[in-house]
């Protein structure tokens, strides 16, 4: 027959006489009846049918987890934000414990850069002890800080003058520098020279508990 593949095998004790052994090679082939003739029949795949087995099975398994994972990802989707929740800038909570004196972070709320500083005693001193009436912006160290909380500092990182983000603990007055043109602020982030006309913007934040803040 076409695609059959015949040999010989022994069977049974010595003595007894070799029978055809036949070997159906073809994939799904169905044995005759041999068994009424003493015969014994093997039926085996082709090395391509079996790898194509394998391949189906894989695919089938791969198409289930894609499947499984584009059933999932609504869900998941549905624990983000919304985009009017970004946009609208959801507050933020800061851990402040880690914070060590005279130290400055950046964090960002509404794609802004807030800058949090741990005052010291001489910079808190030395933003108190400047007249107002000096300043180009007038504003007290007090009203830009909270009561009980005067050594955090928490301020927009963006100068007043063209949006460019000024470097903290750097410039003349141990507070913030601008470098592209050389604005100044002190440790109250207040303008004390340079071409900004306004001082570093407060953003809205309140104390959850001694070391934590919410802004926004």
């Amino acid at each position: 027959m076409g695609g059959e593949k015949r040999s010989f095998c022994r069977r049974g004790d010595r003595g007894r006489r070799h029978l055809p052994c036949i070997v159906y090679a073809l994939a799904g082939a169905a044995a005759p009846a041999a068994a009424e003739k003493g015969l014994v029949t093997v039926t085996t795949a082709s090395s391509v049918d079996s790898s194509r087995r394998d391949f189906l099975f894989i695919a089938t398994g791969a198409v289930a987890a894609v499947g499984g994972l584009a059933t999932l990802w609504p869900f998941i989707s549905q624990m983000n934000p919304d985009a009017s929740t970004i946009a609208a800038g959801a507050p933020i909570e800061v851990d402040l414990a880690p914070i060590a004196d005279g130290q400055d972070i950046k964090v960002f709320w509404r794609g802004k850069p807030i800058y949090i500083s741990h005052r010291t005693k001489k910079q808190i001193d030395e933003a108190r002890a400047v007249p107002v009436s000096s300043l180009p912006d007038p504003q007290t160290d007090e009203s830009r800080v909270k009561e009980g909380h005067e050594q955090w500092l928490v301020v927009i990182g963006i100068c007043t003058h063209l949006g460019c983000i000024p470097i903290a603990h750097e410039g003349n007055y141990d507070g913030f520098f601008c470098p592209c043109h050389g604005s100044q602020y002190d440790s109250s982030g207040r303008i004390r020279q340079g071409p900004a006309p306004a001082n570093l913007a407060v953003p809205p934040y309140q104390f959850v508990s001694d070391s934590k803040i919410q802004i926004g």
